[in-house]
């Protein structure tokens, strides 16, 4: 299942390519893939003399890959905790691991993650407190910058994705699930700028185990505080369709980017749920490096 997922994705990504007129020459020395209709806006991925552009620490990744032969690691750690009045449930999420590899052109890039959960719950009333820890399913993907950003037409970015089962039991969903991400952004001038994703997932019901439809939206806000600082705030939601249990999810976050130098980014995080099926609140820190 894993070398059939690679390779569908691989193809969805070659299939966008062959869709635009040019030679190969051409198409690898592209910054992204396609411009806007009539423009002769350039865009493309930060170079190795300009500080790295991320993916974490927000929930809205970034519109832009890593750029051809560039590597990114970016990994992290987050704290949740969730209370119904009744059970208590924390959890540690680690290493939230990120590889990011440049591939083929400056707009393409091959992407693998790996995570490790660990979670408590606590029954008040019968004092019950069951804990649960493993590895959860693979990801892979591949991210294609579409377009850069002329005047109020967005930056654009589509990610190609899926997750494997090669999971422990407790946290594996036991089949590839598949999915798109259309990500957009706006430098709006030297300081701010604006993001947003819309996604989409198969998923499987924790419950029942039968699949559905995961919707995800997030728009996000962003600032440059000076040239090694940076924030965000953000709100994201979780819109399961045809599930039996996963409920409808609202967050709000927000966080802090500090560069060491262009290649070593640190961030912290912290946000909360804005609704009663969503967790109280979470909060994290982590790291991107670049070579």
């Amino acid at each position: 299942m894993t070398v059939r997922s690679v390779k569908m994705l691989a193809f969805l990504a070659l299939c966008i390519a062959a869709m635009s007129e040019v030679s190969a020459q051409d198409l690898k020395d592209r910054g992204t893939l396609f411009s806007w209709n009539g423009s002769d806006a350039v865009g493309g991925p930060a170079s190795m003399d300009e500080p790295l552009i991320g993916d974490r620490p927000d929930f809205t990744e970034s519109s832009t890959t890593v750029g051809l032969g560039v590597k990114q690691v970016e990994m992290g750690y987050t704290y949740t905790f969730d209370s119904d009045g009744t059970t208590q449930s924390i959890s540690h999420s680690y290493p939230e691991m990120l590889w990011r590899v440049g591939m083929y052109a400056e707009w393409l890039e091959f992407r693998i993650a790996y995570n490790f959960g660990d979670v408590l719950e606590r029954t008040q009333s019968t004092e019950t407190v069951n804990s649960s820890a493993g590895g959860e399913d693979l990801y892979l993907g591949f991210k294609i910058a579409l377009t850069p950003q002329d005047g109020v037409l967005p930056e654009t970015a589509l990610v190609l994705q899926t997750t494997v089962a090669s999971g422990d039991d407790v946290f594996s969903s036991g089949d590839a699930n598949p999915g798109l991400n259309y990500i957009y952004s706006w430098a709006l001038d030297d300081e701010w700028s604006l993001a947003g994703q819309t996604q989409w997932n198969r998923a499987v019901d924790g419950d029942t185990g039968r699949p559905y439809s995961e919707f995800s939206q997030s728009v996000a806000i962003g600032k440059s505080l000076d040239d090694k600082l940076g924030a965000y705030y953000e709100w994201y939601c979780l819109i399961p369709d045809g599930a039996d249990s996963a409920p409808v999810e609202h967050y709000m976050d927000g966080g802090f980017t500090y560069s060491l130098n262009n290649n070593l980014q640190l961030d912290i995080r912290a946000g909360f749920g804005l609704n009663e099926e969503s967790d109280d609140y979470f909060a994290g820190t982590g790291l991107i490096y670049r070579y």
